[in-house]
C-alpha cells in the first residue's frame, strides 16, 4: 500500500488532531456522564428530536460560515503551489472586510452542533461551552500571532480596523447565506 501524503503544515495537523480529540472526547465523557448519572433529558425522545433539529441547523451554519471563508481564502489568499489550509496574502475583502476569523466563528459552532446532534445535556450544557472557549482561545493565542508573524505591519493596521468576529445582522447574512 502507498503512504497517504498530507500537503500541509504540522501546525495546521496539530489543530486538526486537537480538535478530532475534543469533539470525539467531549462526545464520549458526556454520553458517559449522562447515562451513569441517569440524566432525565438524555432519555426524553422529545428532547432528542428537538435537539437533533437544532444540531442539523448548526451544523449547516457552521459548515456554511467555514465554507464562505474557505472559498475566499482559496480565492485570493494563497498561491498554487502553496499548501492546503495556508495563505500566503492578506485578504481583507469580501468577509474578510467585516470580520477577521469567519472560518473559525463558523469552526466554533461545531461543539454545540454535536452536542445538540447527540442530545446530551452534559456536552450542551458544559463540554461544548468548554470547547468553545478552548477554540477561542487557540485563536486569540496561536492564529492572531501567526497572522502578526506572517503580515507585519499590514495585519495591525487591518486588525485595527475589523473585529475578530462580527455579530451584526448584515455580516452574519453574508456569512451564513
Amino acid at each position: 500500500m502507498g503512504r497517504v501524503k498530507i500537503n500541509t503544515t504540522f501546525s495546521v495537523i496539530i489543530r486538526i488532531v486537537l480538535w478530532l480529540i475534543m469533539l470525539f472526547g467531549g462526545s464520549y465523557v458526556s454520553i458517559r456522564h449522562d447515562v451513569a448519572l441517569h440524566v432525565m433529558l438524555f432519555y426524553s425522545v422529545v428532547f432528542h428530536i428537538v435537539s437533533f433539529v437544532f444540531g442539523v441547523i448548526l451544523l449547516r451554519l457552521a459548515f456554511r460560515a467555514a465554507a464562505c471563508g474557505g472559498r475566499e481564502l482559496a480565492k485570493k489568499g494563497r498561491d498554487r503551489n502553496l499548501p492546503r489550509l495556508e495563505t500566503n496574502r492578506l485578504v481583507t475583502s469580501g468577509i474578510y472586510a467585516k470580520m477577521r476569523h469567519p472560518m473559525l466563528f463558523g469552526l466554533l459552532l461545531l461543539p454545540f452542533a454535536l452536542a445538540f446532534l447527540l442530545g446530551s445535556p452534559t456536552f450542551i450544557t458544559i463540554v461544548a461551552p468548554l470547547e468553545m472557549f478552548f477554540i477561542a482561545f487557540m485563536v486569540l493565542i496561536f492564529e492572531e500571532m501567526e497572522c502578526r508573524k506572517k503580515f507585519g505591519a499590514s495585519y495591525e493596521k487591518y486588525s485595527k480596523e475589523v473585529p475578530m468576529i462580527c455579530f451584526k445582522k448584515n455580516c452574519l447574512k453574508k456569512l451564513f447565506l
